[in-house]
């Protein structure tokens, strides 16, 4: 990240030191935003993803080092300088020890500040390596977001990208853990060689070895040629193992000692072959679970477990809907060679608010759905409910929701005293005069509740 395009919060109750140190920080060329109090940063990092923040330790109600605490049990790749004007030697080892980046006394020097945000950065966002076309950015080019949370993931999965550690990627599926992958490998120093990956649970027991690690000549019955498994295709590149839990654990031994000793030995040969590798693993499973039940090795799950990585379901990253279902529309409008021109607001408020159990990759089957039967530019609500086929999570106003809760609870006091409104009155705690203007707001006579009489009120 470098210094004209990096974005700081800055977090300081004093009024001129914020304006000071943003002044400052302007002319640097960075992105500044500020927060008077560890609440107000919280809040704000729930909104944005800053690459640094920069806190004044006295702050009112949590002071800085709380606030430091919170941020790395949040975001833990985020880095942390603290400034402040009662620095002691003991202040400063206990900051440095919890994993603040570092500790700077008011009054500070202003380039002393400057190379020390320069070198958290450089640590925290390291440089992507060359990519085609030139930009730093393209290695996540096709991962379309705006969420706090999937930025998080999207730094800690660039510092991530930057070693050869093994990582497993967990998700509910539909989440896009390929697609994240894929970006782990652009940024790395394997990008120009091969990515590929296979789903351990769609190919059969007997053939997934094969697969995986390949075959000669005669291994067995259909054996008619040699065959070069993925571990061996994807040298010197990345392989991704996804729906990893459900392989078979005959397997899973063979795999662990592939792991263990870096070569593969093809199913009929004797002879093994070294391979350079890196392994990426994906599961919507809960292995933990499948570890107790012995399901899944311990062993084989420490070694491709190095490094974890949560992708967040559709439904906590709402923020991010209408920015996918708009790109999901413009690419599949080319596909069928149509003029669309965007959703209805209607329509666009049924897709935030829908419930998305297949999550990223449900939206797109939704919105390619309505592409293949809209006959109008612009996409109707009628069309997104037919594809949804689910009912949306309907969002009232407060006057609305108070509305609705008032009549209900009214509605239910009158069934059970048979429309009595003295009785009725008695259990609201209420007089009977402000309990039939409530009835008469609502449009409810208690004849509608005797039991000779009753019926939809």
């Amino acid at each position: 990240m470098t210094q004209n395009t990096a974005h700081l919060l800055v977090v300081d109750d004093d009024a001129d030191m914020l304006r000071l140190l943003t002044m400052r920080l302007n002319a640097a060329g960075y992105k500044v935003s500020t927060a008077t109090s560890a609440e107000a940063a919280l809040n704000l990092l729930d909104i944005e993803r800053p690459q640094l923040v920069l806190s004044d330790v006295r702050l009112p109600g949590r002071d800085g080092l709380a606030l430091f605490d919170d941020i790395r049990a949040r975001h833990p790749s985020l880095p942390v300088i603290l400034l402040t004007a009662h620095g002691t030697i003991p202040d400063a080892v206990e900051a440095t020890e919890r994993g603040v980046f570092t500790y700077l006394t008011k009054p500070f020097d202003g380039k002393a500040l400057e190379g020390k945000i320069a070198q958290a950065l450089a640590l925290s966002s390291p440089p992507s390596p060359v990519q085609s076309g030139g930009k730093s950015d393209s290695w996540q080019a096709e991962i379309i977001s705006r969420s706090s949370r999937m930025a998080e993931t999207l730094a800690e999965a660039r510092l991530i990208a930057q070693s050869d550690a093994s990582v497993m990627l967990r998700g509910e599926s539909g989440t896009g853990k390929e697609m994240l992958a894929q970006a782990i490998h652009r940024a790395s120093a394997r990008a120009s060689h091969p990515f590929i990956a296979v789903n351990c649970g769609a190919i059969p027991e007997a053939l997934l070895e094969s697969e995986l690690f390949g075959h000669v000549k005669g291994a067995f019955t259909d054996a008619v040629a040699n065959h070069k498994g993925l571990f061996q295709a994807a040298e010197g590149g990345t392989l991704l193992l996804d729906e990893i839990g459900d392989m078979p654990l005959a397997l899973q031994v063979k795999l662990l000692r592939v792991l263990q000793e870096r070569v593969v030995r093809p199913l009929g040969s004797s002879q093994s072959i070294p391979v350079d590798v890196r392994i990426l693993s994906a599961t919507h499973k809960d292995l933990d679970a499948a570890m107790a039940d012995g399901q899944f090795r311990t062993d084989l799950y420490y070694r491709l477990n190095v490094v974890t990585l949560t992708l967040p379901p559709l439904s906590e990253r709402r923020e991010d809907i209408p920015l996918l279902a708009n790109h999901f529309l413009v690419k599949l409008a080319a596909k069928y060679s149509k003029r669309l021109s965007g959703f209805a607001p209607e329509a666009l408020k049924a897709l935030a608010t829908a419930a998305w159990p297949g999550n990223v990759r449900q939206l797109y089957n939704v919105v390619e759905q309505v592409c293949a039967l809209a006959t109008t530019p612009l996409i109707p609500l009628t069309l997104i409910q037919r594809a949804l086929r689910v009912p949306s999570i309907q969002v009232l106003t407060l006057a609305e929701a108070r509305q609705r809760f008032e009549r209900g609870y009214l509605v239910d006091l009158l069934k059970l005293t048979d429309g009595n409104v003295a009785d009725a009155a008695r259990l609201a705690d209420r007089n009977r005069t402000e309990f039939y203007r409530l009835m008469q707001k609502h449009g409810l006579t208690p004849g509608h509740f005797k039991p000779e009489t009753q019926g939809n009120p």
